[in-house]
Protein backbone atom coordinates (compact mmCIF):
# COMPACT_ATOMS: atom_id res chain seq x y z
CA UNK A 1 0.00 0.00 0.00
CA UNK A 2 1.44 3.33 -1.01
CA UNK A 3 1.10 6.43 1.07
CA UNK A 4 0.68 9.87 -0.35
CA UNK A 5 2.40 12.76 1.24
CA UNK A 6 0.30 15.88 1.63
CA UNK A 7 1.84 19.03 0.25
CA UNK A 8 2.56 21.67 2.82
CA UNK A 9 0.46 24.69 2.03
CA UNK A 10 2.14 28.00 2.67
CA UNK A 11 0.65 30.96 4.43
CA UNK A 12 1.20 34.33 2.84
CA UNK A 13 3.86 35.13 5.45
CA UNK A 14 5.68 31.84 4.69
CA UNK A 15 5.55 32.68 0.99
CA UNK A 16 7.13 36.07 1.61
CA UNK A 17 9.94 34.39 3.59
CA UNK A 18 10.41 31.53 1.08
CA UNK A 19 13.81 31.28 -0.61
CA UNK A 20 14.88 28.13 -2.43
CA UNK A 21 18.25 29.60 -3.40
CA UNK A 22 17.28 29.93 -7.08
CA UNK A 23 16.07 32.79 -9.24
CA UNK A 24 12.83 30.96 -10.10
CA UNK A 25 9.77 33.17 -9.85
CA UNK A 26 6.69 31.73 -8.12
CA UNK A 27 3.10 32.78 -7.76
CA UNK A 28 1.22 31.55 -4.71
CA UNK A 29 -2.08 29.85 -5.57
CA UNK A 30 -4.19 28.55 -2.71
CA UNK A 31 -1.08 28.06 -0.59
CA UNK A 32 0.91 26.21 -3.29
CA UNK A 33 3.98 27.55 -5.07
CA UNK A 34 3.43 27.67 -8.83
CA UNK A 35 6.59 28.17 -10.89
CA UNK A 36 6.28 30.94 -13.45
CA UNK A 37 8.36 29.94 -16.47
CA UNK A 38 9.98 32.61 -18.64
CA UNK A 39 7.66 34.28 -21.14
CA UNK A 40 7.96 33.71 -24.87
CA UNK A 41 9.91 36.31 -26.84
CA UNK A 42 6.68 37.37 -28.59
CA UNK A 43 4.89 37.98 -25.26
CA UNK A 44 7.91 39.88 -23.92
CA UNK A 45 7.85 42.12 -27.01
CA UNK A 46 4.15 42.85 -26.47
CA UNK A 47 4.80 43.73 -22.81
CA UNK A 48 7.68 46.01 -23.86
CA UNK A 49 5.42 47.84 -26.36
CA UNK A 50 2.83 48.35 -23.65
CA UNK A 51 5.52 49.57 -21.24
CA UNK A 52 6.83 52.06 -23.84
CA UNK A 53 3.33 53.42 -24.40
CA UNK A 54 2.69 53.72 -20.65
CA UNK A 55 5.92 55.73 -20.30
CA UNK A 56 4.29 58.43 -22.44
CA UNK A 57 1.63 58.88 -19.77
CA UNK A 58 3.21 58.10 -16.38
CA UNK A 59 6.52 58.64 -14.58
CA UNK A 60 8.65 55.51 -14.77
CA UNK A 61 8.49 55.03 -10.99
CA UNK A 62 4.71 54.49 -11.18
CA UNK A 63 5.09 51.60 -13.66
CA UNK A 64 6.09 48.12 -12.53
CA UNK A 65 7.33 45.75 -15.25
CA UNK A 66 7.18 42.08 -14.20
CA UNK A 67 8.74 42.86 -10.85
CA UNK A 68 5.95 43.61 -8.40
CA UNK A 69 3.67 41.08 -6.73
CA UNK A 70 0.12 41.64 -5.61
CA UNK A 71 -1.61 39.70 -2.85
CA UNK A 72 -5.10 38.63 -3.89
CA UNK A 73 -7.79 36.53 -2.25
CA UNK A 74 -8.72 32.93 -2.93
CA UNK A 75 -9.57 29.76 -1.03
CA UNK A 76 -6.15 30.09 0.63
CA UNK A 77 -3.19 32.45 0.24
CA UNK A 78 -2.62 33.86 -3.24
CA UNK A 79 -0.06 36.19 -4.76
CA UNK A 80 0.25 37.12 -8.46
CA UNK A 81 3.03 38.66 -10.57
CA UNK A 82 1.36 40.77 -13.29
CA UNK A 83 3.21 41.66 -16.47
CA UNK A 84 2.63 45.38 -15.86
CA UNK A 85 1.22 47.51 -13.06
CA UNK A 86 0.46 51.21 -13.03
CA UNK A 87 0.56 52.39 -9.44
CA UNK A 88 -1.49 55.08 -7.85
CA UNK A 89 0.56 57.51 -5.79
CA UNK A 90 -0.80 55.71 -2.72
CA UNK A 91 0.08 52.15 -3.81
CA UNK A 92 3.59 53.24 -4.77
CA UNK A 93 4.06 55.10 -1.49
CA UNK A 94 2.93 52.01 0.44
CA UNK A 95 5.92 50.10 -0.99
CA UNK A 96 8.44 52.66 0.26
CA UNK A 97 10.71 51.08 2.83
CA UNK A 98 9.53 47.53 2.20
CA UNK A 99 12.11 44.81 1.55
CA UNK A 100 10.02 43.18 -1.17
CA UNK A 101 7.89 44.75 -3.93
CA UNK A 102 4.67 43.08 -2.81
CA UNK A 103 1.37 44.93 -2.62
CA UNK A 104 -0.37 43.29 0.32
CA UNK A 105 -4.11 43.36 1.02
CA UNK A 106 -3.58 46.08 3.61
CA UNK A 107 -2.07 48.40 0.98
CA UNK A 108 -4.03 50.50 -1.53
CA UNK A 109 -4.51 48.76 -4.88
CA UNK A 110 -2.76 49.95 -8.04
CA UNK A 111 -4.77 51.75 -10.73
CA UNK A 112 -4.10 49.27 -13.54
CA UNK A 113 -2.93 45.68 -13.92
CA UNK A 114 -2.03 44.24 -17.35
CA UNK A 115 -1.59 40.55 -18.17
CA UNK A 116 -0.35 39.23 -21.53
CA UNK A 117 -2.00 35.83 -22.03
CA UNK A 118 0.37 32.91 -22.54
CA UNK A 119 -0.65 29.99 -24.80
CA UNK A 120 -2.60 27.06 -23.38
CA UNK A 121 -5.98 26.41 -21.76
CA UNK A 122 -4.59 26.66 -18.21
CA UNK A 123 -3.02 30.07 -18.89
CA UNK A 124 -6.18 31.36 -20.60
CA UNK A 125 -8.34 30.26 -17.66
CA UNK A 126 -5.92 31.86 -15.21
CA UNK A 127 -5.93 35.26 -16.98
CA UNK A 128 -9.57 35.40 -18.11
CA UNK A 129 -11.26 33.83 -15.10
CA UNK A 130 -9.14 33.53 -11.97
CA UNK A 131 -7.09 36.72 -12.15
CA UNK A 132 -10.12 38.70 -13.34
CA UNK A 133 -12.00 37.67 -10.19
CA UNK A 134 -8.96 38.21 -7.95
CA UNK A 135 -8.20 41.69 -9.30
CA UNK A 136 -11.87 42.67 -9.09
CA UNK A 137 -11.93 41.60 -5.44
CA UNK A 138 -8.99 43.99 -4.84
CA UNK A 139 -10.98 46.86 -6.40
CA UNK A 140 -8.32 47.56 -9.06
CA UNK A 141 -9.72 50.28 -11.31
CA UNK A 142 -8.77 48.55 -14.59
CA UNK A 143 -7.50 45.11 -15.61
CA UNK A 144 -6.35 44.64 -19.20
CA UNK A 145 -6.21 41.15 -20.70
CA UNK A 146 -3.88 41.32 -23.72
CA UNK A 147 -4.42 38.23 -25.87
CA UNK A 148 -1.87 37.51 -28.63
CA UNK A 149 -3.82 34.46 -29.86
CA UNK A 150 -6.98 36.44 -30.65
CA UNK A 151 -5.14 39.74 -31.18
CA UNK A 152 -7.49 41.58 -28.87
CA UNK A 153 -7.38 43.52 -25.62
CA UNK A 154 -10.18 43.20 -23.07
CA UNK A 155 -10.38 46.20 -20.76
CA UNK A 156 -12.15 45.35 -17.52
CA UNK A 157 -13.28 48.61 -15.85
CA UNK A 158 -14.38 48.79 -12.23
CA UNK A 159 -17.97 50.08 -12.27
CA UNK A 160 -20.29 49.96 -9.24
CA UNK A 161 -18.45 47.12 -7.52
CA UNK A 162 -17.71 44.88 -10.51
CA UNK A 163 -15.83 44.77 -13.81
CA UNK A 164 -17.51 45.71 -17.08
CA UNK A 165 -15.62 44.49 -20.15
CA UNK A 166 -14.92 46.24 -23.44
CA UNK A 167 -13.15 44.44 -26.28
CA UNK A 168 -10.68 46.23 -28.58
CA UNK A 169 -9.29 44.84 -31.87
CA UNK A 170 -7.65 45.92 -35.14
CA UNK A 171 -7.02 49.61 -35.66
CA UNK A 172 -9.03 50.66 -32.60
CA UNK A 173 -7.33 52.27 -29.66
CA UNK A 174 -7.88 51.34 -26.04
CA UNK A 175 -10.42 53.48 -24.22
CA UNK A 176 -9.25 53.75 -20.65
CA UNK A 177 -10.07 55.87 -17.65
CA UNK A 178 -6.57 55.24 -16.27
CA UNK A 179 -4.81 56.08 -19.58
CA UNK A 180 -7.29 58.37 -21.36
CA UNK A 181 -4.83 59.54 -24.02
CA UNK A 182 -3.71 56.03 -25.13
CA UNK A 183 -2.42 56.29 -28.72
CA UNK A 184 -1.20 52.89 -29.94
CA UNK A 185 -3.60 50.76 -32.01
CA UNK A 186 -4.30 47.17 -31.06
CA UNK A 187 -2.63 45.97 -34.28
CA UNK A 188 0.52 47.90 -33.31
CA UNK A 189 0.64 46.19 -29.91
CA UNK A 190 0.67 42.76 -31.60
CA UNK A 191 2.91 43.50 -34.59
CA UNK A 192 5.91 41.23 -34.94
CA UNK A 193 8.99 43.28 -35.88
Amino acid sequence: MSQTTAKKLLTFEEFLAFDDGTDIRYELVDGELVEMPPESDANNNIAKRLFAELLKHFPILLIAYKDTEIEVTGRRSRCRIPDLIVHTEESKAALNGTTRATITREMPPPALVIEVVSPGATNRARDYRHKRTEYAARGIQEYWIVDPETRQVTVCKWVDGQYEDTLFTGESRIESDVVPAWESSIDRIFQQD
